[in-house]
């Protein structure tokens, strides 16, 4: 756990002060990643198809949203600095995370991106997890910022 911890701090990121709780999230990613291949978020339903839970992949693309609005991400594994420290508590994390049809819905729109805006040489890419873009013919294999994998990425222009 320590070694995630370093990680966490590494990228700007808490963990959840509480450590038996945290380790609790921890051996649900662990177990997650031996059913399924991935370490999708342990408090919600993955479906068993990677890409289909590319959202929900740890750390999920609504981290940084609930973080912001709640102090915590929505299975509590991130916490903001203040609620590390004890200053204040981190409030009740709602879903984000749209429903099934919303998300193919997404998805469909994100395969309609068209050609590449006149002016651009290449394409932007985007982390879905922290927002970095890069502009090349491909998404790099890993996000130089949170090190998630380029199939995180999505084609922004």
């Amino acid at each position: 756990m320590r070694d995630l911890d370093r990680e966490a701090a590494a990228g700007g990121y808490h963990l959840n002060p509480d450590k038996e709780f945290t380790r609790g999230l921890v051996r649900g990613l662990l177990a997650n990643r031996e059913r399924y291949g991935y370490i999708s978020c342990p408090c919600r339903l993955a479906s068993g198809n990677r890409e289909e839970d590319l959202d929900i992949i740890c750390p999920c693309d609504y981290r940084d949203p609930d973080l912001t609005d709640y102090g915590a991400c929505y299975c509590a594994l991130y916490v903001t600095a203040d609620v590390e420290a004890g200053v204040r508590a981190a409030g009740p994390v709602p879903e984000r995370r749209p429903g099934p049809a919303e998300r193919q819905r997404q998805k469909e729109e994100r395969a309609a991106v068209g050609r590449i805006p006149d002016g651009l040489r290449y394409p932007v890419w985007r982390c879905r997890v922290c927002g970095y873009l890069c502009a090349r013919d491909e998404p790099p294999e890993t996000c130089p910022i949170c090190r998630v994998p380029r199939d995180r990425f999505e084609r922004f222009i």
